[in-house]
């Protein structure tokens, strides 16, 4: 290589780092500068606190000033909107027979929940549900009403029926049904006064024989007592406990699932000439909370409780206008549009029972009333705290309803 060859190289050599030096420099200038925005940016935004000023100061610490911003604003709201098939409750209608010991209950009619389409909006703080509205439903399929007869007759009836007992229909038509399930194959038709053989006794179920044929049905759609026949004395009168019985089982963690022991009689005393019940309504069906029990498993007291909160002793615009003592369906938005409306007080009682037995006091998966199994959809124990979860929205309900619980014990 000639040395005017090997100087012309140099020079190329010496131009091609000057460029990549410049290069390099203008990078680094322009990473310093973003950089600069970026803490001014950050600095501006968050001055207004004395707290992100002192952080802000400490720039060249090793204190996370993004992670220290987004942990104090990571609450995030937001709704969506739902479209869910869900059961329609049917309703429930009782009927006077003085042909039956007085606080007898026995079903004429089966009920069968319908189905509905349910468009619900749910709002959600941090991923967590903290509010659901009904925008519209759809009925699917019609749900079948219950019918029920209550005793009014003379003397009542503390008998205990047992294995080997005859036994007979009380509905109109009833399924015999191949095993302990609502929606079982169903063996025989049955009717209404047929006489039956009790085999076994399987909590609300009976094992049954009828003539050749033998199967499942509920145990509140047979009886004891022969058509027909007439109430004499020696079927005895119910046995009752004491107040200070029934007080001793009286406590905040108490499981509502278990009846509270009052009679007929005394729902009627404690519910009974009350000043605060200015309409009469907790006076004049006080014997629907003694109803519930014998048919749910639902603490009637509990529910009368309620009633009396939610409805401020019957003289809401709700319970008034539309029979509903519980408020139910009362969304926040509009309350009283949402609310369902009842033809009797009665229906609003029995229904909301059953609401309690299948969404909020049992675990999913548990044999309640009538066949039905519980859905748990809201279930956080059987307590006034476990329904106080999903229920109500004040943090306070459980206490409230416990206060008017007690009240009621104590007009024994």
């Amino acid at each position: 290589m000639s040395f005017k060859e090997k100087i012309k190289k140099e020079i190329q050599l010496t131009k091609a780092i000057t460029v990549i030096a410049i290069v390099s420099l203008i990078c680094i200038i322009s990473i310093v500068v973003l950089i600069s925005k970026k803490i001014q940016k950050t600095t501006y935004a968050y001055s207004i606190s004395e707290e992100t000023n002192e952080i802000v100061s400490n720039l060249n610490s090793d204190i996370d000033i993004l992670n220290i911003i987004k942990e104090n604003t990571s609450t995030k709201y937001y709704e969506e909107y739902a479209v869910e098939v869900k059961d329609l409750e049917y309703l429930t209608t009782y009927e006077d027979n003085p042909e039956l010991p007085k606080g007898m209950v026995q079903v004429l009619q089966e009920g069968r929940d319908g189905s509905q389409k349910v468009t619900s909006k749910k709002m959600y703080t941090n991923g967590e549900l903290t509010g659901e509205e009904e925008i519209s439903n759809q009925i699917i399929k019609a749900p079948i009403n219950k019918i029920v007869a209550v005793g009014t007759g003379i003397y009542k009836s503390n008998y205990t029926v047992k294995v080997g007992d005859k036994l007979y229909v009380t509905p109109d038509t009833l399924g015999l049904l191949i095993e302990p399930d609502q929606l079982a194959e169903v063996v025989l038709i049955i009717y209404k006064d047929s006489e039956v053989e009790l085999l076994e006794i399987l909590d609300e179920w009976y094992k049954i024989s009828y003539g050749i044929y033998t199967g499942y049905c509920p145990a509140n759609c047979l009886t004891y007592l022969k058509p027909h026949s007439q109430l004499n004395e020696d079927q005895g009168e119910e046995g009752f406990l004491s107040k200070e019985q029934l007080i001793a089982r009286l406590s905040f963690d108490m499981d509502l699932t278990k009846p509270s022991g009052l009679t007929l009689d005394q729902f009627k005393q404690v519910l009974s000439n009350n000043s605060r019940d200015k309409n009469k309504i907790f006076e004049d069906n006080s014997e629907y909370f003694y109803y519930i029990e014998k048919q749910y498993n639902v603490n009637g007291i509990f529910v009368a409780a309620v009633g009396i909160h939610e409805s401020g002793w019957g003289t809401s615009s709700i319970c008034v206008n539309k029979k509903n003592l519980f408020g139910y369906g009362a969304y926040d938005s509009n309350p009283y549009g949402n609310a369902y409306s009842y033809s009797s007080y009665a229906e609003s009682i029995d229904l909301i029972a059953r609401v309690f037995a299948k969404y909020y006091l049992n675990p999913a998966g548990t044999n309640i009333y009538d066949g039905q199994i519980a859905s748990g959809t809201y279930y956080h124990g059987a307590t006034l705290s476990g329904v106080n979860t999903k229920y109500a929205t004040d943090k306070n309900w459980a206490n409230a309803v416990y206060t008017w619980m007690s009240y009621l014990y104590n007009n024994l």
